[in-house]
């Protein structure tokens, strides 16, 4: 039965615009627009900066967002007309050099840089636990998260758990069969 209380144990009732409000952007981010002249600029830094705060990467068109996440970000900028940003997208460099800014400003790393590491993570969780490839995939996104690395697609994501947890299957095989006795070799 649906009494419109939000679901338990997701903020917001997994309302992301609320959620938005309320700490994953706030007024934080005006001040950091300051290098932002126009109001689409403005509109357009402040949509990727919330995207990269809220998902982890970075939209290959920024302005493609929900409504609603457009409407708020505009209202926090003071823009009267949020459509103002639909020039954002209009010169490439322009893109590229804010998120080259945001990733200074909020000490964001690209996955190219941590794959070893995170390798090494998924390899050590897939040796020491009998998680499956679903667990370690959803806890392998909190780890880059809490590292600050930016997401990869979920495909790549995904192979590279899948590749690693079967290397690390494979040796604990491995390690197992050379254990065995040759008696227990025959049976």
């Amino acid at each position: 039965m649906d009494d419109g209380a939000p679901d338990a144990g997701v903020p917001h009732g997994g309302d992301p615009v609320a959620a938005l409000v309320d700490g994953h952007v706030g007024w934080v981010f005006i001040v950091e627009l300051d290098a932002c002249a126009a109001s689409e600029h403005e509109g357009g830094f402040a949509l990727q900066l919330v995207t990269v705060r809220w998902l982890g990467t970075f939209l290959d068109d920024p302005l493609d967002v929900p409504p609603p996440v457009l409407e708020f970000v505009a209202g926090q900028l003071g823009v009267t007309d949020p459509l103002v940003v639909n020039k954002y997208g209009e010169r490439a460099k322009t893109l590229s050099d804010h998120q080259i800014e945001i990733r200074r400003a909020e000490g964001l790393r690209d996955f190219t840089e941590a794959q070893e590491e995170l390798a090494g993570w998924v390899a050590a969780r897939s040796w020491t636990s009998g998680d499956g490839p679903r667990a370690i995939f959803l806890d392998a996104l909190s780890w880059m998260h809490e590292r600050k690395i930016l997401l990869p697609g979920v495909s790549r994501l995904a192979r590279l758990v899948a590749r690693v947890r079967d290397d690390t299957t494979h040796r604990l095989w491995a390690e197992l069969e050379r254990l065995l006795t040759p008696g227990q070799r025959r049976m």
